[in-house]
């Protein structure tokens, strides 16, 4: 853990990565993020946590050794089970301390996500920070029981969480993404000062719902659909082939939307989570903001943070 102290008061903020052991991009992304010049400048107090579940990171898995699931544990208890511990050692140090916290994550194993911030766009502050976050989508997302997000909610204290990438894998354009959108939520929460903007500001898809589309049959899996492209009502995304046999199978998607997530091996099984379609019906604005994300970050974009000239 690192804490930040700004020079000047203002809010406290914890950023966390690796809840789920396997989940690495986000402890690069904090790495990056640590070492910007821009931060001289802060505003506050930040909390890094680059590795919650330590448990998890030291076996490569998703889990904690008895494999609990530390963000459905919290808030946890001091003599519960070893994920309730964790839960409320974190959740009691940290979380309770703070008035706003950015949780990284990426897809489970075999899976990728494409980059996005999901939190409730009902609330007026979170929605403004998770558009200023500039991901390429903004996806409302119910809260689950035992999470990090429903309890820090239940006290009081908002959250964003970033999804983005696969588990184990490091992906250059999702830690890029997170690094300058950490950036842009501190930015609007007036905790570091603004920049001149050399480019447009990104605008994210916003959407309300999304769905797992699952396979109808097990076979082997052959996507003609990848992370970004817009989808159109009872378009063909993928192919399931029998593998002793003649028989292709169509998959198909439920509604006009984008793919914001998907699986990445060619072996399924009937009832497994294929492709995560976020339902949007103006697919030529989707394509128009996708394809504008799709180009990676340049460089110059973190020169910028490391560059106090630039600072207004």
């Amino acid at each position: 853990m690192r804490v930040i102290r700004g020079k000047r008061s203002g809010p406290v903020v914890f950023i966390s990565a690796a809840i789920h052991g396997d989940e690495l991009n986000g402890i690069e992304i904090i790495r990056r993020f640590r070492k910007l010049n821009i931060l001289k400048k802060l505003k506050g107090t930040v909390i890094l946590v680059p590795i919650v579940n330590v448990y998890g990171i030291m076996t490569l898995s998703r889990y904690l050794p008895d494999r609990r699931d530390l963000n459905r544990s919290f808030p946890g208890s001091v003599k519960g089970s070893l994920g309730s511990r964790v839960a409320n050692i974190f959740f009691d140090e940290i979380v309770k301390k703070c008035d706003l916290g950015i949780d990284l994550h990426t897809a489970s194993i075999h899976k990728s996500n494409l980059p996005q911030v999901r939190t409730n766009i009902d609330n007026e502050y979170t929605f403004n920070l998770a558009k200023a976050f500039q991901a390429p989508v903004v996806l409302h997302s119910e809260l689950r029981d035992g999470s990090l997000r429903a309890v820090a909610q239940d006290e009081g204290i908002p959250i964003l969480l970033y999804e983005a990438g696969e588990a184990l894998r490091f992906d250059e354009n999702c830690i890029r993404i997170g690094v300058n959108g950490i950036v842009n939520v501190l930015r609007a929460n007036d905790m570091l000062p603004k920049v001149v903007r050399k480019t447009a500001r990104k605008i994210p898809i916003i959407t309300r719902s999304s769905k797992w589309i699952r396979s109808s049959e097990s076979g082997m899996l052959r996507t003609i659909k990848a992370l970004g492209d817009t989808v159109e009502k009872d378009e063909i995304i993928a192919y399931i082939d029998e593998p002793l046999g003649d028989d292709i199978f169509e998959l198909r998607s439920p509604f006009d939307g984008v793919i914001i997530g998907k699986s990445e091996i060619p072996l399924v099984q009937e009832g497994d989570a294929v492709f995560h379609i976020a339902k949007f019906s103006n697919l030529e604005m989707a394509e128009d903001k996708i394809g504008y994300f799709e180009d990676a970050i340049e460089m110059s974009e973190f020169n910028e943070l490391n560059d106090e000239e630039s600072i207004e």
